[in-house]
């Protein structure tokens, strides 16, 4: 007899059936075939993101940030348990890590740390790609938001590890901003980065517990007064600022009751459209501009010219503006 030849990958049909049909072994797979970085997958891919479009777009996206300690894991799985058991919600939570290859697999970590919250069968939690860079795992994060709302998830957790730049990209991507902070870290409003704190829609401080309650209740006071300084959201906004605590399970519903109000305005004032539309721009520019980037350092003739160049600048023997305008004058004679 013959060997049984074992079918490896899914047909569009398969993965589209699935994904609607809310499979989420289906839906994991499909994510890892938005991570690939073969054509034949990124080709596939596409294909089941058009075909998912119509389906898309009906959650409430919120981004979640925090300063390292402050507890971020522990407060997504009490936050994602409370949704899915108390609020009957289906959540999703992707973390966007721009620093996850030097640190080896941090958000695997957190993955394990939700330990409950990945086995609740309204829940999905997904790892990202450790690509090593900002630009691939927010385009990544991006078409797996889109096949999460899908599959039917109505709140989509986007949780960012890294710091900086990665909550300005999470931030393009969300409905809703939460900043997570510490009370008693030290000088913490001079020490916040300012554009950080201009992008929240509220700041929770966490660990609002035991002998911490009255450093926290300080610390609500300190970042109530200074949120007031920044200037006020498009939509009329304002940011407001509340204590709690994963491990008591305390001010978690107040948080989601922070998040529905804010949801009602936006909507109601059409700001959720315009931003959504806005979102929608700015991700099919930064694609062009990453599959540019991409497409430019994989070329045969950039790459056997690149060292060369590279040492020329190090030396001194070129500026790094005529290496460049060479390297792209080599590139797009390609096209000419």
């Amino acid at each position: 007899m013959g060997k049984i030849k074992r079918k490896t990958e899914l047909s569009f049909k398969e993965f589209t059936d699935g994904i609607l049909a809310r499979d989420r072994s289906i839906l994991s797979q499909a994510i890892t075939l938005v991570e690939s970085t073969l054509p034949k997958h990124n080709n596939l891919a596409q294909k089941i993101i058009a075909h998912c479009l119509p389906h898309t777009g009906k959650s409430i996206r919120i981004g979640i940030t925090g300063v390292p300690g402050v507890g971020k894991s522990t407060f997504i799985e009490t936050f994602g348990l409370y949704l899915t058991q108390e609020k009957k919600r289906s959540v999703a939570v992707l973390a966007i890590d721009p620093t996850s290859e030097r640190t080896k697999g941090s958000i695997l970590g957190d993955k394990i740390r939700m330990e409950e919250l990945s086995l609740d069968p309204n829940a999905f939690i997904r790892p990202s790609p450790t690509s090593g860079s900002l630009g691939g795992v927010a385009k990544n994060t991006r078409e797996s938001i889109l096949l999460c709302e899908a599959a039917g998830f109505n709140t989509i957790i986007i949780e960012t590890v890294g710091v900086g730049q990665s909550e300005v990209t999470v931030d393009s991507m969300v409905d809703f901003f939460l900043l997570l902070l510490l009370a008693g870290a030290g000088d913490e409003i001079q020490g916040m980065k300012r554009g950080i704190m201009e992008m929240a829609d509220a700041v929770a401080i966490t660990k609002a517990d035991g002998e911490n309650i009255v450093r926290a209740e300080q610390a609500k006071r300190e970042y109530g007064n200074a949120i007031h300084l920044y200037p006020p959201k498009e939509s009329g906004w304002v940011p407001e600022v509340t204590t709690c605590s994963s491990l008591k399970n305390k001010g978690i519903n107040e948080i989601w009751e922070t998040i529905i109000k804010h949801r009602n305005l936006i909507e109601q004032s059409g700001e959720l459209e315009k931003k959504r539309h806005l979102q929608a721009k700015k991700w099919m520019h930064e694609a062009i501009l990453y599959g540019l980037k991409e497409n430019f350092y994989s070329n045969e003739q950039i790459k056997s010219a690149l060292l060369k160049l590279e040492e020329q600048v190090t030396q001194g023997k070129k500026s790094p503006f005529a290496a460049a305008q060479e390297l792209l004058t080599t590139y797009f004679k390609n096209f000419s």
